[in-house]
């Protein structure tokens, strides 16, 4: 990887990508966000291995601080192996409505510079910046602009990629973390990626890097090396995407409009329920929350749709669709309730429970067997 270039260079002639028709793409992610804001509202925890999300039995690392990174503490682990991890680690119960405004906070500062912002999560976003709305000349200073401004108007640090597509400026915001900056140019896209280990590429999972070791792919260079036939048969739907990340090659653009597709939420419970009466009354608590969600963020949809997953963490998904949006908050739960009675009696007992709404106004309603889609939070 080259080094980054100063701030007031030109990461790429402005002639150039016009004729050539490449963008200039910026990836902003902000850096370890629920548990920094945590340690920036509470000074007591700054220094400290930090953790949100729950600490009992059945809880779930949300987000971890930099300093509980290096006991291995990662998102999405059970919180009893991460406090086996890090003893000192520090839990924190989210607060995803604060997340939420600083993140409104974030998103000003983006669309000052571009309106061409397609939001991932609340933390992280790419922006397009080809068009020089501010006439700064360079889509790296932008992104220098960009973190500065984050950190003195949030008091939190951002880390961000800038590069000619999605797929790389992804990477690059990864590569300098956490507050850091990584600029991928036009004719660089390839080497960079070939250095990569493919664990590293988006989609790319833990399975599916064994998969690919064990078939000699460990690097982008050796997944470049395979022809997309090969690719076909070792890896399906996937193959074609795995074929141009390899080559650097990613054609989608910034999805400015990109729809909201559900809203709703789980939970994972701290002992298994497994009786119908339980099961039922743990459906109401959720119930009422997600349908407060759902009022809250002004969402009209034509699917409910119930996920349970069991001990043997075998996931269940039932889905009922209708004609019209689901008018109030008594149908929803008619309609949850029935997806329920048609799941029961289970022949395990239950450890999550989550509802959604989805086929928003404007979607397409999705197959009955759809799970959970985006816009799912845990409580």
């Amino acid at each position: 990887m080259s080094a980054a270039p100063s701030p007031d260079s030109d990461d790429y002639a402005e002639d150039g990508e016009t004729a050539t028709g490449l963008r200039k793409v910026i990836h902003v992610d902000m850096d370890a966000f629920f548990a920094s804001v945590e340690q920036r509202d509470n000074p007591a925890l700054r220094g400290k291995p930090v953790a949100v999300g729950g600490s009992s039995a059945r809880g779930v690392v949300a987000a971890a601080s930099y300093e509980a990174r290096v006991f291995g503490v990662r998102s999405a682990m059970p919180s009893v192996r991460a406090a086996r991890l890090c003893p000192d680690l520090i839990f924190c119960p989210p607060r995803f409505e604060v997340y939420k405004a600083v993140s409104r906070r974030i998103r000003a500062i983006f669309l000052h510079y571009t309106p061409h912002v397609e939001p991932l999560s609340l933390d992280e976003a790419y922006l397009d910046v080809t068009d020089d709305l501010r006439g700064i000349g360079s889509a790296t200073r932008i992104a220098e602009l960009i973190r500065q401004r984050i950190r003195a108007e949030t008091g939190l640090t951002a880390s961000a990629g800038v590069s000619y597509n999605k797929f790389l400026a992804k990477l690059a915001s990864d590569q300098n973390k956490p507050d850091g900056l990584c600029v991928i140019r036009p004719g660089e896209g390839t080497a960079f990626v070939a250095r990569l280990p493919v664990s590293r590429f988006h989609g790319v999972g833990p399975r599916g890097a064994e998969k690919m070791a064990a078939l000699g792919i460990q690097t982008g260079a050796d997944l470049a090396g395979r022809d997309l036939a090969f690719l076909r048969t070792h890896f399906g739907s996937q193959a074609d995407y795995l074929f141009r990340a390899a080559r650097g090659i990613d054609l989608r653009r910034i999805r400015a409009d990109r729809p909201r597709k559900s809203v709703g939420g789980e939970r994972t419970f701290d002992r298994d329920i497994a009786t119908g009466p339980a099961l039922r009354e743990a459906l109401e608590r959720i119930i009422a929350i997600v349908w407060e969600r759902i009022e809250r963020s002004g969402a009209k949809g034509r699917t409910v749709t119930l996920k349970l997953k069991d001990t043997a963490f075998q996931t269940i998904t039932r889905a009922r669709s209708q004609t019209a949006p689901v008018a109030d908050a008594t149908e929803f739960a008619g309609l949850a309730r029935g997806l329920l009675d048609s799941v029961l009696p289970l022949p395990q007992p239950v450890r999550l429970m989550g509802l959604t709404l989805s086929a928003l106004e404007g979607e397409a309603a999705p197959a009955t067997t759809a799970g959970p889609g985006q816009g799912t939070l845990p409580f």
